[in-house]
This record gives structure tokens, sequence and C-alpha cells, in this order.
């Protein structure tokens, strides 16, 4: 006798239901994959506008305050080291109090103190802000991928992780892009108040359509139950390693972006302040990096797709050491295709190989991924200031050589 599979009204199918009787996970081409797709793509495009609409004006930001390059990548690197450490304790919240409270509460916090940093007249005033910030910010960037990995079908998991970090991308360039341009019309300080605008929309919008959780189930927040989770996620024999992975990649990635805009500022291209901004459309390259490689990770498997876009990114890398300006161009464009993409599949990963706390593992690996942002962000600057761009191209080769080396032992150690 043949079995008929029907699909309620909300996108969930009653033969996803398992034996304790939960509702169905969210399967693609639903009203409710919609929902939660544009929900969470409008939240990470949100956060990484808010973090990165420092970057492309470092430069004027040096400028304006009379530091040096190394001092003023601080503001970028405080937002993230504060979001790190804020991942610390968000994941687990979100474990006790649930996904969704916690996303919109600190998406709305975001946006406030993201405008308040406008108004901020001393330099110390700004790295207050953006540190608070960047601490709000965790409740998004801790939560967003645990809330995927318990409501999303297995079967379209990594293909929704992978749209969700290109909201990532996208929001990455949206804040490089606007706020490079609107500084050179504007000035640097409506700039950044018209991205926390945006921000606080972003953040009211998902309030409104980001459906809720089904599958999530309470866990007392207990300073002993932290601690156990914590010991049995660094006891694993692949989150370690995947942590590090997360450190290597985004450290590289950031370290990049720092200081490109310095380079090519001065001899011989001597780019204004708005071009430079408008180099951020490479970001654009990760919306389809990061979908392709989910989709690849399901054909070849976790560990060839890692180390693919790993070499992408070092291929690119290459390309940025040349002096002609086309070939810099597309060096950026392959490094950002590359990071969102071995991004994608290492952060999916985590979550597949979590076996209980997973808001926990998800927060480990992302406070291991922004500290490699605020550690070798800012490391670079002294690369970047004794040794030019070649000695700061060594530096960034290095953490993708060991990249490399880690992502060829996942390979080997896990399935």
């Amino acid at each position: 006798m043949s079995r008929t599979t029907t699909v309620s009204v909300d996108g969930l199918t009653p033969d996803d239901d398992d034996v304790t009787g939960r509702p169905g996970y969210i399967k693609r081409s639903t009203a409710q994959f919609m929902r939660a797709t544009l929900a969470l793509f409008s939240a990470g495009l949100a956060t990484f506008a808010l973090v990165y609409c420092v970057q492309p004006i470092l430069p004027v930001l040096s400028q304006e305050f009379r530091i040096s390059p190394a001092s003023t990548s601080i503001s970028l690197s405080v937002t993230t080291a504060m979001l790190a450490v804020g991942m610390l304790f968000t994941g687990p919240i979100s474990d006790a109090v649930g996904r969704k409270p916690v996303m919109v509460t600190a998406l709305l916090l975001a946006s406030g103190c993201a405008l308040l940093s406008t108004f901020m007249t001393s330099w110390h005033g700004i790295l207050i802000m953006r540190a608070l910030t960047g601490l709000a910010l965790s409740g998004v960037a801790a939560v967003g991928m645990t809330w995927l990995s318990e409501e999303m079908h297995p079967s379209v998991a990594a293909f929704s992780m992978g749209l969700y970090i290109s909201g990532n991308s996208i929001g990455g360039m949206s804040g490089r892009l606007l706020s490079g341009v609107a500084t050179d019309l504007f000035g640097w300080r409506i700039a950044l108040a018209t991205i926390a605008c945006f921000a606080l929309a972003s953040a009211l919008m998902f309030w409104k359509i980001l459906p809720a959780s089904r599958h999530f189930r309470p866990t007392p927040l207990r300073g002993r139950t932290l601690f156990i989770n914590f010991r049995l996620h660094w006891r694993d024999k692949g989150l370690p390693w995947l942590f590090a992975e997360g450190f290597l990649l985004m450290g590289a990635f950031v370290t990049l972006f720092n200081y490109i805009g310095y380079r090519l500022m001065q001899e011989p291209w001597h780019l204004s302040q708005a071009v430079v901004g408008l180099l951020s459309v490479a970001y654009l390259t990760g919306t389809w990096s990061s979908p392709k490689a989910g989709a690849l990770t399901v054909r070849y498997g976790r560990g060839p797709i890692l180390l693919l876009f790993t070499t992408i990114m070092l291929a690119g890398l290459l390309l940025t050491l040349t002096n002609w300006l086309w070939a810099i161009f597309a060096g950026l464009l392959l490094f950002s295709a590359g990071f969102f993409g071995a991004h994608s599949v290492a952060s999916s990963w985590v979550g597949n190989r979590a076996r209980r706390a997973k808001g926990q593992a998800s927060s480990l690996y992302l406070f291991s991924y922004y500290m490699g942002s605020s550690i070798a962000g800012t490391s670079g600057g002294y690369f970047w200031h004794d040794y030019g761009w070649p000695g700061l191209g060594a530096f960034i080769a290095s953490l993708l050589i060991i990249a490399l080396l880690v992502g060829r032992h996942l390979h080997h150690r896990l399935p």
C-alpha cells in the first residue's frame, strides 16, 4: 500500500515528526523556509554591517584622530573581541531562555550603541561604544547558527547555513560600501549613523517574521553544567580543530581587508576613499560561494571542500601581491569567495559534530573566529608598518598554510 505524504500549511511535514511527537523540521520551498531565510539573512546583514562599517574608513580615522594604522584598527578589533567574549555567555543564555528573544534583544541594543558612537568626540569614547556594540551583537552571531541547526530539516541544513552566511557577506559588503562612499560625501559620522538606523529597521523586521522555535528545549543555566559541556567540547577529537580553523580563516580575512585600503590610497594608485569602499563588492562572491560550498559538501564531503576553498583564499592572496590593479581586485574576489565558502563548511561542521549544548559549541567556534579577527587584525598592522604589503602578505599566507594543515587533519580524522 503506497504511503501519501502531506504538507501542512506552515511548511512542515508530518512525516518528519519524531517518536516524541515533536513537530517536523522546516523544509525547502515552503513559506516557513522563506520567512526563516529572510529573517536570518537580514539579521546577518545588519550584524556584519555594524561590525565592519569602520574597516574602509580606517585611513580617515587615522588622520582625524592622529593615530597609527595599528591603533586605528582597534576600533574593529575591540568590536570583534567583545563579540567573541560575549558569545561565551549569550550562547548558554540562549540554551536557557530561547533563541529568538536573545537575538531580537541583541540586535536592538547593538543598533542603539552604534548610533550613540557617532556622537562621541573622543577616540576612547568611540572605542567604548564599539566594544558595547560587539558585546550586544554576540547574541545574534552565537545563536543564529544554532537556530538553523535545530529548526531546519537535515537535508537543507548545510544549504540554509550557506544562505545565512551569504547574508553575512552582503552585510559586510554593505557596511563597508556605504561607509566608504558616504564618508566621502557626508563625513564618517553621518555614514555610520545611517548604517545604525538600517540595522534598527532590520532588527524590527527580524522580530516580526522569524518563526518561533519548535525544537528548542530549555536547559537550566547552571555553572556546573556549562563547565561539563565546555570540557566535553574541548575533549572531542574534532571540535577543537574546527575552533582553530575558525581563528585562522577569520584572522587572515580581516587582516587583508584591514590594510588593503592603506595600500591602495598610496602610490602608485592614490585611490579615493569612495573607490576603496567600492572594493567591498568583492564580498558579493561570498553570496555565491557560501551556499555553493554547502551543496558541494553533500556530494564530496566537508573535508575536501574545506581544503578547496582555503586554497582559493591563498590563490587570491598571491594575486594581491602584484602591482596590477586589476589583478589585485581579482585577488580580492577570489579571497572573499574562498573565505565565505570555507567558513560555511567549518561552521556547519561544528553544528553537526556537537552532540549536546549546540549553542555553547557554536559560541566556542565563533569565540575563536572573532578572536582571530581581533588578534591577527591588529597584529597585521605591525607587519604593514615594518615590512609593507609583502610582509603583510607573508603573515596572511602563514595563517592560511596552517589552516590547510588543520583542514587536512580534519579531513583524515572526522567522517
